[in-house]
């Protein structure tokens, strides 16, 4: 079981552009996945970007999104926590980081199979959490 920590931002439409940029003065390895590629072609931004990862030479990851236009996008305040892998325990995390703050997304099965859900904590802090399903 693993489970990991990473920055995950988000952008007003332009997260593809940005992680190509960063993938140029960081290196590694971009993927990226639109609202569409996971079952998600009912949102307005369809071919904007659900999930995009760059993963480093140096050990780097780097998370993104194009965030749609229900969720509100403030530029300064555009960067997530997190926390996933396919460890039941982080279902665990989920409820005890979002003890006094504000569930935004109850962690549920999506439409991609994961488990996933989001809340900003007592602290103000926005986090993403994402179980991974088994692959049996």
């Amino acid at each position: 079981m693993t489970a990991r920590l990473n920055p995950y931002i988000a952008f007003n439409g332009n997260a593809r552009e940005a992680l190509r940029f960063y993938r140029e003065v960081l290196g590694g390895e971009l993927k990226i996945g639109t609202f569409t590629e996971y079952g998600a072609s009912d949102v307005m931004a369809a071919d904007k970007i659900m999930h995009a990862v760059l993963t480093t030479p140096d050990g780097f990851t780097l998370m993104a999104w194009d965030v749609p236009e229900r969720v509100p996008f403030h530029p300064g305040n555009n960067v997530a926590i997190y926390l996933g892998g396919d460890d039941p325990a982080l279902r665990g995390y989920f409820e005890r980081l979002s003890v006094g703050g504000t569930v935004t997304m109850p962690l549920n099965k999506q439409v991609w199979g994961d488990e996933a859900g989001s809340f900003i904590d007592q602290f103000g802090i926005f986090w993403m959490v994402n179980i991974t399903r088994s692959k049996g």
